[in-house]
């Protein structure tokens, strides 16, 4: 792809210029450079946020707030940190807390929640979700509180947002959706959503995790109270991200250590963090904000170059699933669970879940692994979704994810082994 010039227009994703920065990408395993289609489960990572953590570990690894350089520069590192993941999501920089994974985040404030709650109160959650969306909000099921669950369209695997309005009465406290589903793709209509539970005086919690690394998150356009993200899935290191709104944060009352910092958003974040990882991430939001200011060289600060890279990534993803699903149609034996239809990848992430007749989900996976194609089977604690759909009994699915840094080239690769699998005789269970 030619440079852009300053002045034009967005320009698309190019996929050789994404690829140079994942050392991962041209290592061999086994005999063979792979294809990562794992990424669901983890995102590989650029090159320069490795170096960054090491960095940090070899010239400035301390504690922090002592009167000593390394512990200021960590005490910097934090602060950076903060801010560029509040120019992610669209946020402050102090509505931002740091934690261990999303799930852990989410039982913290399912305890600072349930100090507010009484029994017969109610909390509603959706049929889609990864069970680090349901079970936090479960756990208060033990003072009392009342749990509902909105439904799904099976035909498809959209939220049933009808039935989602008709579990909302005046004791629903707490509505707890996912951005995207982590298992079928479905991107859910959030802002509908968070309309809805505002307007039933509840709360709004968004499970962002499997959707923050396909498209440009916005949390003050989507008005949602509390929004949750891994960056191990939007290619950075293992860490959490909660996005809650400021007078949120200040009011509620989280289990923090007496001596530890009351002030927001510090009275959060529960002992030491993980500050190589937080260098780490601030390195991947830095490749991130390298890649919007390649597809659009005039976006101004980081906020701007962030979603212009987040909205590359969308737009670049749509190809690959249009690509990918227009060739499963022509599979035998093959169904796809979710929308399937290649005109409609507005309505779901590059996430495809998959079975083939005759073969187990682990039976795909291990032959597929041995071709070098990396793809997960399971149920990926969509636990609700895989019993609704029938697949937990016998192994759920076949789950293959698409990345920015994937190409049409790896799908065909993937495509032509699935063809030569559904056309032999399967191995004995």
């Amino acid at each position: 792809m030619d440079k852009p010039v300053a002045g034009q227009g967005p320009q698309p994703l190019d996929p050789a210029w994404v690829r140079a920065w994942f050392p991962a990408l041209a290592e061999e395993i086994e005999g063979r450079v792979p294809v990562f289609f794992d990424g669901p489960g983890g995102a590989q990572v650029p090159g320069t946020m490795v170096e960054a953590m090491a960095r940090y570990l070899v010239t400035s690894n301390a504690n922090t707030h002592g009167a000593f350089v390394t512990s200021r520069e960590t005490d910097a590192l934090i602060g950076a940190a903060r801010a560029a993941l509040a120019d992610f999501l669209g946020c402050a920089a102090d509505e931002i807390v740091l934690g261990a994974n999303m799930t852990t985040l989410a039982f913290h404030l399912a305890r600072a929640l349930g100090r507010e709650l009484v029994a017969g109160d109610e909390i509603v959650v959706t049929r889609l979700d990864h069970h680090a969306n349901v079970c936090p909000w479960r756990s208060l099921e033990e003072r009392g509180v009342v749990v509902r669950v909105a439904d799904i369209h099976p035909e498809d695997c959209r939220l049933d947002l009808d039935d989602l309005a008709r579990q909302l009465n005046p004791r629903t406290r707490l509505v707890a959706v996912g951005y995207a589903s982590n298992a079928v793709g479905t991107v859910n209509p959030v802002a509908e959503v968070v309309r809805l539970a505002h307007a039933a005086g509840a709360w709004a919690f968004v499970d962002a995790v499997h959707y923050a690394p396909h498209g440009p998150i916005d949390v003050g356009a989507l008005d949602c109270d509390f929004l949750a993200c891994s960056a191990y899935k939007f290619y950075g290191p293992h860490l959490g991200v909660l996005y809650g709104k400021h007078a949120h944060l200040a009011r509620l009352r989280p289990d923090k250590l007496a001596p530890a910092p009351d002030s927001v958003p510090e009275r959060w974040e529960t002992g030491t963090q993980n500050h190589e990882a937080l260098a780490g991430v601030l390195a991947t939001l830095q490749y991130l904000e390298a890649l919007g200011r390649e597809v659009a060289p005039g976006a101004g600060d980081r906020r701007a170059a962030l979603v212009a890279a987040m909205t590359a990534s969308r737009d670049y993803e749509r190809g690959l699933s249009r690509h990918l699903l227009a060739g499963l149609a022509g599979i035998p034996g093959l169904r796809v669970y979710g929308e399937a239809d290649p005109a409609r990848t507005a309505n779901r992430t590059p996430t495809v879940a998959l079975r083939l007749a005759g073969w187990t989900p682990a039976q795909l996976a291990r032959v597929l692994g041995e071709q070098g194609i990396f793809a997960w089977h399971g149920h990926f604690y969509a636990l609700g979704l895989c019993q609704r759909l029938g697949v937990e009994s016998d192994g759920g699915w076949l789950r293959v994810g698409l990345l920015a840094y994937n190409t049409v080239q790896e799908i065909d690769r993937l495509l032509d082994a699935l063809r030569w699998i559904a056309a032999t005789p399967p191995p004995a269970i």
